[in-house]
């Protein structure tokens, strides 16, 4: 199906319109401009002008932004945000500054390592707050104890932590951010002489960056795992399998594509199960096949994906954040097919399972968006649904 344009006014009114429950002419009958005008500007054939949107947000009691400003995903509010992220763009700042000079209580390695561990766990059971909630202080420490007592573990923990800065801002949508967090875990990762570790920045690095330097970063990251074989290497290696292909799946390169999710099968059986143990990456056939279902939505071969989606059956051990992914993904398919009640069944379920993690993905958006185009009177639930994600 085709979609509505996110930057267009008109599909904005036409939107907001539907979930208002109206129909054009009811519209209409509410402002002083006629039938075919609100129709063309609807479908874009004129713009909206301003007098129109102000009647238009009038009519529905909506500010006029939400029928102007740019689209955007709904969340905390400002305020609630910058009170999360500040505290860890500090943090980051202060990566080699030395020893802090007000920091006089500083937790074990063992408790401060467990708290890096931790704060994956956080995230990968897509509770974000928790996360941005306690990597200051964990940073901060880290920091000062691999500057006053550095060891190859405490590096480790620090990599780690700065990991998981970057997931939490990427998810929050911080991307700036999110980079500045990759940068610090490549520096901690060099000084922990881990090439797995290092390895895995350069797979974060190549799919955040988005241009031709990313199947390069995918290059270096296979170069330094040369001569490792381990399983921790082996998972690693067919994890940057999965990025090559997350790559050429945007690029457009189906040929590229294909040759990478084979190459990760290939590594997902020597693996044998899903390491989820391996640098929180979950490595297995399942990662794989939900690689496979990405690059199919991102190539727009909603039909191929469709039938993917409905043969992966997700394992209960699956982590939260990854059954979020997998329904939201389902639900876009689904809608792009034209299965609106299933579109909305998944999204509803992955509101449930990751509330916080289903409302900063973008294929929530398109997907709710999608399902008000195609729903000339949208349910209550859809409604319910539209006014979570900020349309």
């Amino acid at each position: 199906m085709p979609r509505p344009d996110a930057d267009h006014t008109g599909a904005r009114i036409r939107e907001q319109r539907r979930l208002a429950r109206l129909t054009q002419r009811e519209l209409s009958d509410r402002i002083p401009y006629s039938l075919s005008l609100l129709n063309q500007v609807e479908c874009g054939a004129r713009p909206a002008s301003a007098g129109l949107v102000k009647a238009v947000a009038e009519a529905l009691k909506l500010d006029t932004s939400r029928l102007t400003g740019p689209a955007s995903v709904a969340s905390y509010s400002p305020d609630r945000l910058a009170a999360l992220v500040t505290p860890i763009r500090e943090a980051l700042d202060a990566y080699d500054l030395g020893p802090h000079p007000q920091l006089t209580d500083v937790r074990p390695v063992s408790v401060l390592i467990e708290g890096a561990d931790e704060a994956c766990r956080q995230v990968r059971a897509a509770h974000l707050r928790a996360a941005a909630n306690v990597l200051p202080a964990l940073i901060v420490e880290l920091t000062h104890t691999a500057s006053t007592a550095p060891t190859t573990a405490v590096w480790r923990a620090l990599a780690s932590a700065y990991r998981t800065a970057h997931d939490v801002a990427l998810k929050l949508g911080y991307p700036d951010l999110s980079r500045v967090a990759l940068d610090r875990m490549g520096w901690a990762a060099g000084r922990a002489s881990d090439p797995c570790l290092g390895a895995v920045q350069l797979y974060k690095r190549a799919i955040l960056v988005r241009n031709s330097t990313s199947l390069r970063l995918i290059r270096c990251g296979h170069g330094l795992l040369t001569g490792q074989t381990n399983r921790e290497a082996v998972a690693v290696a067919g994890q940057l399998h999965l990025g090559a292909a997350t790559v050429a799946a945007r690029a457009g390169d189906r040929s590229t594509l294909v040759t990478h999710i084979a190459a990760a099968r290939e590594f997902a059986q020597q693996v044998g199960g899903e390491a989820g143990e391996v640098h929180w990456l979950s490595f297995g056939q399942v990662n794989v096949a939900l690689h496979d279902l990405g690059a199919a939505i991102t190539m727009r071969d909603y039909d191929g994906a469709l039938v993917q989606a409905r043969a992966l059956k997700m394992p209960p051990s699956a982590l939260t954040s990854r059954r979020a992914r997998y329904m939201v993904d389902r639900a876009l398919v689904e809608m792009e097919t034209g299965h609106v009640d299933a579109s909305l069944k998944y999204l509803v379920s992955a509101r449930r399972a990751a509330p916080e993690q289903t409302r900063h993905l973008p294929g929530t958006r398109v997907a709710v968006r999608g399902l008000v185009h195609l729903s000339r009177r949208p349910s209550d639930s859809l409604g319910a649904m539209a006014r979570w994600v900020g349309l």
